[in-house]
């Protein structure tokens, strides 16, 4: 049951992250094409709680999308399983989550 639940979970995060993508190359080529240099980029975030939404949202999404991969990746090639198996992706999607939140924190709101 745990196995059907975290195959939906990875499909919606996978749902969810694709316009968050094709939205972040929409953002990074209109940034290249418009000559905007780091300091105009980032004065166009700071203090952006829509852009701290979009980032925040594709961090979340990202980090448990990753999180179950390397879960069934560990499960099927290393055979890890158990409590292990629930530590190595519970400390995965936290790491992750703690570093792509700080970045999206540095760069919308300080």
């Amino acid at each position: 049951m745990l196995t059907a639940r975290l195959f939906m979970l990875q499909r919606i995060t996978a749902l969810v992250m694709a316009p968050l993508v094709f939205g972040h190359l929409a953002v990074m080529i209109y940034a290249i094409r418009g000559g905007l240099s780091t300091g105009a980029i980032l004065s166009r975030t700071q203090g952006s709680l829509p852009w701290a939404f979009f980032y925040g949202s594709f961090v979340v999404a990202v980090s448990v999308h990753a999180a179950i991969g390397v879960r069934v990746i560990a499960t099927e090639t290393l055979r890890v399983r158990g409590i292990f198996l629930n530590l190595l992706s519970g400390v995965l999607c936290g790491f992750l989550l703690l570093m792509g939140l700080r970045a999206v924190f540095s760069v919308t709101m300080l």
